[in-house]
């Protein structure tokens, strides 16, 4: 096992980085939509996806 583990070391702990990598990412992705952020930065005017993203009650 520690055979294994030694000759396996670098891809462990690249997958490791990885993983946590997405997951801070996923929890800021989280975090954003709670606080009801844009994901995109920009602003709605020009946004094709307008109409699915808010939905307007007058319409």
């Amino acid at each position: 096992m520690a055979g294994w583990l030694a000759a396996n070391l670098s891809t462990i702990i690249i997958t490791a980085v990885l993983v946590l990598v997405v997951g801070l990412v996923i929890r800021k992705l989280i975090k954003d939509k709670k606080r009801g952020k844009s994901s995109c930065g920009c602003g709605c005017a020009n946004c094709a996806m307008n109409c699915s993203c808010h939905k307007n009650p007058d319409s």
